[in-house]
């Protein structure tokens, strides 16, 4: 996607209302105003053929919960079929983990569309027939889809040309090298009889790059060793 472009985003869903919740504030609400992306949420009920507005029904074989219903789900994704350009996913715990690198790489795209689960889960078929990339934003799980929409919006709309002030700031974070981002200090000095490392006060641009370079590594190591063990690869 060009720097100038708009990034487009479009959620399927049955929970329009809880669109864009904290994606209207902060940085991520900015940038919308900003029309550094844009939202557009379908309601998946909308595209049920009964006067009840039925999407789901029992899962053949037996078991709890109900299934969003294939007919249901491909009306409103053929409805609302984006350019060949968006990466098309659906979230869900069976999904592959969901890393930086994989942000990084769906903002290179010109859109993306979310397609949110309830319930027991979506039809196989769907999701088999549209081709939809699984993702899942953690091993546990939620009582839909729109949750971790945000949480995979915000990640997003973060990297994305005209969010931040300064790319600095993205180089540096936690994942960008593999690596977990070192710690962090401000004011007051003291507080509650803690200060923090003198070299972050000596004013030695070297020193402290380098103890920086040296924390995060430690970090890493101690915390997310597999973080390391997946750069060699």
């Amino acid at each position: 996607m060009k720097n100038n472009e708009t990034y487009n985003i479009k959620v399927l869903t049955l929970f329009p209302e809880m669109f864009p919740g904290s994606l209207g504030y902060s940085l991520a609400g900015k940038a919308r105003k900003n029309k550094v992306w844009n939202l557009d949420i379908v309601n998946i009920r909308d595209y049920a053929e009964d006067k009840y507005g039925t999407v789901d029904d029992v899962p053949y074989g037996g078991g709890p919960g109900m299934i969003l219903k294939p007919d249901v789900l491909g009306r409103a994704y053929d409805s609302n079929t984006p350019d060949e350009d968006w990466e098309k996913i659906v979230l869900t715990p069976r999904g592959k983990p969901l890393t930086q690198k994989m942000v990084q790489k769906m903002t290179s795209c010109k859109g993306l569309l979310i397609v949110c689960g309830r319930y027991e889960g979506l039809d196989e078929r769907f999701i088999e027939s549209k081709s939809l990339k699984e993702i899942s934003i953690g091993d546990y799980v939620l009582s839909g889809g729109e949750p971790a929409a945000i949480v995979l919006i915000d990640a997003i709309v973060r990297l994305l040309s005209g969010t931040l002030n300064s790319t600095k700031n993205i180089c540096e974070e936690s994942f960008e090298k593999n690596i977990l981002e070192y710690p962090q200090y401000t004011r007051p000095f003291n507080w509650e009889g803690l200060t923090p490392p003198k070299v972050l006060l000596s004013g030695d641009h070297a020193a402290i790059k380098k103890w920086r370079e040296n924390k995060a590594l430690e970090d890493t190591k101690n915390r997310r060793p597999e973080l390391l063990f997946d750069e060699k690869k």
